[in-house]
């Protein structure tokens, strides 16, 4: 099976995540429809793929535990900026990695999809 590599398309299922901000939930949605539709047909698209999915289900989990967290002492209100910090920064951070041809990393990810 040949693989073409277009690393601006895996760039922009990065920064399709960022339009969670907008939607709520079109940032899973439409990360999930590019690795499903290309992950066989772009090179990188189906790791790349599973790293962006795993980190909107596992931000998602993440957020629902910080909503009882807020009722102990505000730590959820904290938990929710620094999630959303970490939401908006790395999905630019490595579509700008992927572009370069760079390793790219999420961080508090659990392997959802393997």
């Amino acid at each position: 099976m040949n693989l073409r590599e277009d690393r601006n398309l895996v760039a922009v299922a990065h920064l399709s995540q960022l339009i969670n901000f907008v939607t709520g939930c079109g940032g899973f949605i439409i990360p999930l429809i590019l690795w499903l539709t290309q992950r066989d047909k772009v090179l990188g698209m189906d790791y790349q793929g599973k790293q962006i999915l795993n980190f909107q289900i596992s931000t998602f989990i993440l957020a629902l535990l910080c909503i009882p967290a807020i009722l102990l002492f505000g730590l959820g209100i904290i938990g929710f900026i620094v999630l959303g910090v970490l939401i908006f920064i790395f999905p630019i951070i490595n579509a700008i990695k992927t572009i370069n041809g760079e390793h790219t990393y999420y961080p508090l990810t659990y392997q959802f999809i393997k």
